[in-house]
């Protein structure tokens, strides 16, 4: 299933047991059919692009994934809307403090964007570093959470 965003179309996948992905496509083409899951998320994304939703409430299954992935993924969901960490925050969330760059490699393979939101996470110094649909997304996505600062470093809690 596929819902048009103002940052464009993003592909909506689920489970049984919850959300495998949400991905942003250039162009809807034929997809599965959804479940309950996927409705769910897509009323859940529309409100947040209107600023009425400031967090999720969807299952997810990661199954298949590393157990590092899914920790850097469970500490992704724990920053508060609006708000940034860094990638060094988020390793030494998972008591990893070494794995800075692991924590980079998860959020580029991060399959439920949005969700799960690895926009969130920027460099040490502030700057907006890399985001797999690109700066400007990341940029939007920001900006949405919180336009009167949307690039400035915040803590993980």
């Amino acid at each position: 299933m596929f819902l048009d965003t103002p940052i464009g179309f993003l592909r909506i996948e689920a489970s049984d047991n919850g959300l495998t992905m949400v991905k942003k496509v250039d162009l809807p083409t034929s997809s599965n059919p959804g479940n309950d899951i996927v409705e769910r998320c897509k009323v859940q994304l529309t409100e947040y692009f209107y600023r009425k939703r400031k967090k999720f409430d969807l299952p997810l299954d990661f199954q298949g994934r590393s157990e590092f992935m899914i920790s850097v993924w469970q500490a992704l969901r724990e920053i508060p809307y609006g708000t940034t960490t860094s990638y060094s925050g988020i390793a030494n969330k998972i008591n990893n403090p070494k794995s800075v760059r692991a924590v980079g490699l998860a959020n580029k393979y991060n399959p439920i964007a949005i969700i799960v939101p690895c926009h969130r996470v920027i460099g040490k110094s502030g700057a907006l570093t890399g985001y797999f649909y690109g700066l400007d997304t990341k940029r939007d996505l920001l900006e949405l959470e919180n336009p009167a600062a949307y690039s400035k470093q915040g803590e993980l809690f």
